[in-house]
């Protein structure tokens, strides 16, 4: 419990750290990517929350953006920041300790801005050509899901930075069986109970988006970041949504 604590504490702007459960050892925030999924439950659900109380009072698409807006609340907007970094780094820097410095710069460039008004468009348009029972079960589907698959990224890369230097100042620990077999309950389970068997094979594309990334990251700075988890998980998530309206369409 105290690592789903720490990881509800690390990747929402929520109050729980004013709650005495939530006060957790900094070595627990190591585990937060673990326990990523768990926090795409809570996340997911204020989103779909709030898409379907808005869609009951107002047009459709201005109920879409609630439903964006209400996310970018409860985290911050930590990944999108980190998508920002990501574009910044890995457009601009042509060395591994220029795209790093670049990712690690609180100024967003040129690459970044770019990068989040295609993010946010796209998000935007996916949704909204969907219609709201569908969409709801997508972004409770889409959102553990897709923290899931980007979670296993410390199996297959090392932290491009040392604890010391990196923004958070927390370096991951890497999947055990035990944190794997959480993160598998919490990331699967709801793909697998509210999308039908039909849309099953959409989780190809957050897969294959994941390995493209995990090559790029390997072969650019030899290893991850923050940024680079967070930017992973937007990406992963976007094309997951466009699966579903491949499959819906054809």
């Amino acid at each position: 419990m105290k690592n789903i604590a720490a990881a509800l504490v690390f990747f929402t702007r929520l109050p729980f750290w004013r709650l005495k459960a939530f006060d957790v050892p900094v070595e627990r925030y190591k585990q937060a990517i673990n326990y990523w999924p768990v926090t795409g439950w809570l996340t997911a659900s204020v989103m779909a929350g709030v898409l379907w109380g808005s869609a009951q009072i107002l047009p459709y698409s201005i109920a879409v953006v609630s439903a964006i807006l209400s996310r970018l609340l409860i985290t911050g907007a930590l990944h999108e920041d980190g998508l920002a970094d990501f574009s910044d780094g890995f457009g601009g820097g042509i060395t591994r300790e220029r795209t790093l410095e670049i990712m690690k710069d609180s100024h967003i460039g040129t690459n970044g801005v770019i990068s989040l008004i295609f993010y946010f468009s796209l998000f935007y348009l996916l949704l909204n050509d969907l219609d709201l029972e569908t969409a709801c079960i997508v972004i409770l589907a889409a959102d553990p899901l897709c923290k899931f698959i980007v979670s296993l990224i410390t199996l297959f890369l090392p932290y491009a930075r040392n604890e010391e230097t990196g923004k958070s100042k927390v370096v991951y620990s890497k999947m055990s069986i035990g944190t794997g077999a959480v993160s598998v309950i919490f990331g699967l389970l709801p793909f697998i109970l509210l999308l039908k068997i039909d849309f099953w094979p959409v989780i190809l594309f957050p897969v294959f988006v994941f390995t493209g990334l995990i090559l790029l990251m390997g072969k650019k700075i030899r290893g991850y970041t923050g940024d680079c988890c967070g930017a992973a998980f937007l990406m992963c998530e976007l094309s997951f949504y466009l699966g579903i309206m491949i499959a819906l369409n054809y």
